[in-house]
């Protein structure tokens, strides 16, 4: 069975994200957006690990629902689905390791609420688990694989977002240069890495040491409305088992669904206080100092994977899993409306569209363009076509900034609008 699934998202203890990134609230939010497994995120969190236990119960799958009476009655009709959840958490480890301080985020998949709790425990001794949703542990990554083993043969670790600057595995502020200088002899038990916004698989492929890794992509979400921005396609049954087999093997792991990676926050290099932004080249050129302050840059994803890489740019892996470039739908309308993506104008639009089409995933990849001019205009129908083509106009993120996104020109705007009048 095809299906989505976003396995890396927060919740409302998490420093830094919405109060309604709730249990129930995200059960909606998959549904709207077409995920059918859901990470729980955070189940380090006392007080979330309590919550996710009175209001989830087990499926027969190995993964969870959310029980009934904490349901929503107001889904779309064309979006109702059921949606699993599959609990997950992220750890932020700070430590020195070869005379360097490194800041590494890893995600956890464990099967069970006694398995989370067996790995709290050990993880409650090492530091604050009340302190925030990604507990930060002076905790080496390599002791926290050791402690996910010792607790389940089921469960499993998975480097987070490998390539942001200060907080992954292959950041240049303080990660490595190899899987095997962070995690050592451990390094055959890491079988999967997620490739973060600011990076795609095309940009992976450019790694020979990533070969034998699967690539997946989640949205990290601090909201609900972020939910599903990048996600992972996986053709197995819907079970806790399935998953993690396929993450292990790539056997019915069909693809991602990505950022364009130009439009994550730490793909150029640059300094965001003076509005500073650098292609890799151009960094050489200034030294990696700011050309206004005269500062060290922060070094981004593209200039990070270029130092790393020992293949050329647009290598693709043979038999690799295909991706799918996509934007979100809101922002789609924002640009064809010309107003700003959280206004209610945008929201209605959202809304008409799923009630008429279905959920936004499938708006994106799948509904024909007809039908989607046809329930809305024809410039969100040329919107999306453009965005399935990859025809877009990106100002690229850095140093913390989101990615300036386009689709339209103004030329092109009025064209459309004129041609729509038409008919």
């Amino acid at each position: 069975m095809r299906f989505i699934a976003d396995l890396h998202i927060h919740s409302k203890y998490s420093r830094a994200t919405s109060k309604d990134m709730s249990p129930e609230s995200i059960w909606k939010w998959a549904q709207l957006k077409g995920i059918s497994v859901i990470g729980t995120g955070d189940f380090t969190h006392p007080k979330w690990f309590k919550e996710l236990n009175e209001k989830l119960e087990t499926a027969d799958n190995g993964l969870f629902r959310l029980r009934k009476d904490f349901r929503a009655d107001d889904i779309p009709d064309l979006c109702t689905a059921d949606v699993f959840f599959m609990l997950s958490a992220e750890i932020s480890c700070i430590y020195s390791k070869n005379k360097k301080t490194r800041k590494i985020h890893s995600i956890l998949f464990v099967p069970d609420f006694t398995v989370a709790a067996k790995i709290n425990i050990a993880l409650s001794k090492i530091g604050n688990l009340n302190a925030d949703g990604r507990p930060i542990l002076g905790l080496d990554a390599k002791e926290l694989l050791k402690i996910v083993m010792n607790e389940s043969p089921d469960a499993m670790l998975v480097p987070a977002h490998a390539w942001t600057p200060h907080f992954s595995v292959f950041g240049a502020e303080s990660g490595f240069d190899s899987l095997e200088e962070c995690f050592e002899e451990l390094t055959p038990h890491i079988h999967a890495v997620e490739t973060g916004l600011s990076s795609d698989p095309l940009m992976n492929w450019r790694l020979s040491a990533l070969d034998r890794i699967t690539l997946i992509s989640n949205s990290d979400a601090h909201s609900p409305s972020k939910i599903g921005r990048e996600a992972n396609i996986f053709d197995t049954e819907i079970s806790y088992k399935s998953i993690i087999d396929s993450l292990k093997t790539r056997k019915g792991f069909s693809g991602t669904i990505e950022f364009f990676p130009e439009e994550g926050k730490y793909h150029y290099d640059g300094h965001r206080l003076c509005g500073i932004s650098l292609s890799p080249r151009e960094t050489i050129k200034h030294n990696y100092l700011c050309p206004v302050c005269d500062k060290r840059v922060t070094v981004g994803v593209m200039h990070r994977v270029e130092k790393l890489a020992d293949r050329g740019n647009g290598f693709k892996q043979k038999n690799a899993p295909p991706f799918y470039s996509i934007i979100p739908l809101p922002e789609i309308i924002a640009e064809a409306l010309k107003v700003g993506v959280n206004s209610k104008a945008v929201d209605r639009e959202y809304q008409n569209l799923l009630n008429k089409l279905g959920n936004e995933f499938k708006i994106l990849m799948d509904v024909p363009l007809k039908d989607i001019e046809k329930a809305s205009s024809p410039l969100i129908r040329e919107a999306i076509s453009r965005m399935r083509k990859g025809d877009v106009h990106i100002a690229p993120g850095y140093d913390g900034e989101y990615g300036k996104i386009k689709i339209f020109e103004a030329v092109e705007r009025k064209e459309i609008k004129g041609q729509s009048m038409l008919f």
